[in-house]
């Protein structure tokens, strides 16, 4: 048991430096990734901010964690693209002629993802902190915080694991994200559901996306956070699970 637990961590080893090898060449996915919801911070913060009423002294401190999840779900199409490459090159038929775990292929992928995520939120977050964004959150609040968007970005790079080894083109296999992309705008991520006309306030309040941004919200404001936190764990635990059981289940197919 010991010896095939050293194997698995030591071929995942392998195969994470291999994608991460990938990202430390190509800084500019992480980049391009940052951009946008950097540019969107700025846009609704200093244009469209002053005409917004969210109830709220500070509109940076209400819009940072629907701008986080928006980096995450663009950062996660390049995870797809970056899985379809190695499907149409055969990378995965050459490392399933060596003697390595089958399904490290698949987590250092995640791992990478995961990693180059991270970055991306951490670096949001330092021009948030810049543009006045001020948090009385506790050790343990930015813990949660953090837990919460692991699970978030791990639910998502499950799918576009999905996308990624069932797209028949570089398109499909990015494109997948723009509806998740798209789903913050249609939440109470920008502005307060109340607003919303009935029926948009029905989907924008029964979604996942706004059980999360409130959370985040929440805890970065140092409040109770309710049953916003267990709505939200509730989403990215089930979203994980079923993406994990469907992406290995294409993976098994296909390889």
């Amino acid at each position: 048991m010991e010896t095939v637990k050293k194997h698995f961590f030591n071929d995942l080893g392998v195969m994470l430096g291999r994608s991460m090898r990938h990202i430390s060449r190509s800084m500019d996915t992480i980049i391009t990734v940052t951009i946008m919801p950097i540019a969107l911070l700025l846009l609704f913060v200093y244009v469209f901010g002053g005409a917004i009423e969210t109830g709220t002294d500070s509109y940076v401190n209400y819009l940072l964690p629907g701008i986080l999840l928006i980096a995450i779900a663009s950062g996660i199409s390049y995870t797809a693209y970056r899985l379809f490459i190695d499907v149409q090159k055969g990378i995965f038929e050459r490392f399933h002629s060596m003697p390595i775990s089958r399904s490290t292929l698949l987590w250092g992928h995640v791992l990478t993802s995961l990693v180059s995520n991270a970055i991306s939120v951490v670096v949001i977050l330092l021009v948030a902190l810049l543009m006045g964004f001020r948090s009385s959150a506790s050790i343990l609040d930015w813990l949660a915080v953090a837990g919460i968007l692991v699970l978030f970005t791990l639910a998502l790079t499950w799918l576009a694991v999905i996308a990624g080894l069932s797209a028949k083109s570089v398109d499909g296999a990015s494109a997948f994200s723009y509806p998740i992309i798209f789903l913050p705008f249609i939440s109470s991520a920008f502005v307060p559901t109340e607003s919303m006309p009935a029926v948009v306030r029905a989907f924008a309040e029964n979604q996942p996306v706004t059980s999360i941004v409130e959370a985040i919200r929440a805890l970065l404001a140092g409040q109770p956070v309710g049953g916003s936190i267990w709505s939200a764990l509730a989403w990215c635990i089930g979203i994980l699970f079923v993406a994990y059981f469907f992406a290995m289940k294409v993976y098994k197919k296909r390889f």
